[in-house]
């Protein structure tokens, strides 16, 4: 058997900053999941999303810490249906309080381009294809 990838994992200091958050980018999570120590959304095309509290992740890994500060080495990327929806879903989740890391910008390789931070410091990248001249 080769094995398959099947999920993301995040750790997350507080769950429920956290589902907010990706909830604001559409993901699904049960009801009450705010007070669980793990909770998972599918995501398109049969992966999942998994997030677990840094207590959970210590309940089997005594000596486990969170990266240090700076940047991240993971990011999740979401695409957009439309350049003006990467600036509009930018300026909500900064609206609503989240870390902007580069405002939207037209990339050089063809996409409108943004970059936000998840409430642990994850970047989330938005982007979307921009019209062809």
């Amino acid at each position: 058997m080769t094995p398959r990838f099947d999920l993301i994992g995040l750790v997350t200091s507080d769950m429920a900053a956290t589902l907010a958050f990706y909830r604001r980018l559409g993901l699904v999570f049960p009801e009450g999941a705010e007070d669980q120590p793990h909770v998972e959304a599918g995501l398109p095309g049969g992966l999942r999303l998994a997030i677990d509290t840094e207590e959970t992740i210590r309940s089997f890994h005594p000596g486990w810490c969170p990266a240090a500060s700076g940047g991240g080495r993971t990011s999740l990327a979401f695409l957009c249906d439309s350049p003006a929806e990467v600036d509009s879903v930018y300026e909500d989740l900064v609206g609503a309080g989240h870390h902007g890391e580069l405002k939207p910008w037209d990339a050089v390789w063809g996409m409108r381009y943004a970059v936000v931070h998840d409430p642990d410091g994850n970047g989330v990248d938005l982007f979307a294809r921009l019209p062809e001249n």
